[in-house]
């Protein structure tokens, strides 16, 4: 923890508690609730690219799957850097919205913010325009977790950061061996395995071509 880190820390749970009990209800739900709203997009996007082509399908598939390997990296990080919660380390601060985590329970990065920065490029990656969306619930989602109190600004910067890099690069290296897996699977026998990729784009009939 540095001064600067902890002061910042200090402004913001102050302001969170000057802000309307309403506000302060919507951030504490918020803070949570938003992994499932990444969740439902993941799936929607997943249900739409079954009619695409097996590159974005498998663009689409590998979303969640770069983000959970993202997820990982920063439980990774957090168990090498072992810094301690704002809501315990930090002397004189106002008490956070939540209840602070368990000990051994560990700050940095955030791991919500590394799930909202993974899924925030991996869902921009499978439809380009998403980004106007996922980027600011990304950013609402980090900024949420030193709202109520449960980390410092850097925790959820690195997070941000430590998500979209993995995951971005999880996507790429595992872009080719998916196109291929789903190339097979839509030419599988079996009639679930088809409808998990989906038919990929329909062709239209020969007489409509002329």
């Amino acid at each position: 923890m540095d001064f600067e880190d902890a002061e910042l820390y200090r402004d913001i749970t102050d302001f969170a508690h000057d802000t309307p009990t309403w506000v302060q209800h919507t951030a504490e739900i918020w803070t949570e609730a938003g992994l499932l709203l990444f969740a439902a997009l993941f799936a929607a996007t997943w249900w739409r690219a079954r009619g695409d082509s097996a590159r974005d399908f498998a663009i689409a598939a590998l979303a969640p799957v770069a983000t959970a390997v993202a997820y990982v990296c920063s439980e990774v990080l957090k168990s090498v850097v072992t810094q301690e919660r704002p809501c315990r380390a930090v002397p004189d601060a106002t008490a956070p919205l939540i209840a602070c985590p368990s000990p051994g329970d560990w700050s940095f990065p955030s791991n919500h913010a590394t799930i909202a920065g993974a899924a925030a490029v991996t869902l921009a990656l499978t439809r380009h325009a998403l980004i106007r969306l996922t980027a600011p619930l990304a950013l609402l989602m980090a900024f949420s977790r030193v709202f109520v109190g449960v980390h410092y600004p850097r925790d959820v910067v690195a997070g941000l950061l430590v998500g979209a890099v993995v995951a971005a690069a999880a996507v790429r290296l595992g872009t080719l061996p998916a196109v291929r897996l789903a190339e097979a699977m839509r030419a599988s026998s079996a009639p679930a395995v088809r409808w998990f990729t989906g038919p990929g784009p329909q062709r239209r009939p020969t007489h409509e071509m002329r």
